[in-house]
């Protein structure tokens, strides 16, 4: 009888662990399947990845996964829902995740920095990168938003500073020396402004519409009219060829449109006159 009963408990256990895997193969299967065959945040990519979840909810990926086709479908409150379910099964890395979503899809700057501080506290011995970037560098672009340019600026400086120690100047993140820029010139400190933006270029083949733009802003600002048309004219043949800050399916934070470059084409003619 006992053999028996060990025999049971044995076969019990092997049919359990069979049924979770296929459980999880066919969750995942239907997760490829939504995600490889339509485009994402299509309705072809949301069923099939609903339908994973439905088989397995535990499926970390796949409950992240559709927080992400609702949220580029234009969803945001189905995307904060079930984001939050994600969230549980893997803090660690989705904690920064929803910090570079608030950034970018809310323009919720003091939430994003919540949940990149919380990313500290989670990984102290590690920076998180969501998105590529470290959070101090997301960090930064946040406190911009804020409008709180010293704290962007330190940011900014300790993401530049570490790219620069750890692989060198020709690593960091172009758009940090152009959004540092843009900090110092909205404190009115003109030389690091230039510093930056000239560091830009200087990185960037020297094409960037906005570094020139704000570099022909001050130009105007010093009197050197001359020298800002030029910048101005430059600009926008960069813009033109597609050299300017921009994100897909967002607009970039800062981001500069042909009208603006016109726009300041035109006032420096005026003051020319």
């Amino acid at each position: 009888m006992a053999k028996l009963l060990k025999l049971f408990l044995n076969i019990s256990v092997v049919l359990c662990l069979f049924s979770c895997q296929t459980k999880r193969e066919k969750a995942e299967a239907s997760y490829k399947f939504g995600l490889t065959n339509f485009e994402q945040g299509s309705a072809g990519s949301i069923n099939g990845i609903a339908r994973a979840i439905e088989i397995d909810s535990t499926y970390e990926q796949a409950v992240y996964e559709l927080s992400v086709g609702y949220l580029k479908r234009g969803l945001p409150h189905k995307w904060k829902e079930q984001y939050d379910k994600a969230v549980p099964l893997d803090s660690i890395s989705r904690i920064p995740w929803r910090g570079y979503l608030y950034l970018w899809f809310y323009r919720d700057y003091k939430k994003a920095i919540a949940d990149f501080d919380a990313s500290d506290t989670l990984t102290p011995n590690f920076l998180d990168q969501p998105q590529g970037h470290s959070v101090d560098y997301w960090r930064g672009i946040a406190y911009l938003g804020l409008k709180d340019y010293d704290n962007s600026i330190a940011y900014f400086d300790k993401y530049i500073n570490q790219e620069i120690e750890e692989s060198g100047e020709d690593w960091v993140e172009l758009t940090a020396f152009l959004y540092r820029g843009i900090a110092y010139y909205e404190t009115g400190d003109l030389e690091k402004a230039l510093y930056n933006f000239n560091k830009r270029l200087e990185h960037g083949r020297s094409t960037s519409a906005d570094a020139k733009y704000y570099k022909a802003l001050i130009a105007q600002k010093q009197g050197d009219l001359a020298l800002a048309k030029e910048l101005v004219n430059s600009a926008i043949d960069d813009f033109k060829q597609g050299y300017f800050n921009n994100r897909p399916y967002v607009e970039t934070l800062r981001q500069i449109y042909l009208e603006d470059l016109q726009t300041l084409k035109l006032e420096l003619h005026d003051e020319n006159a």
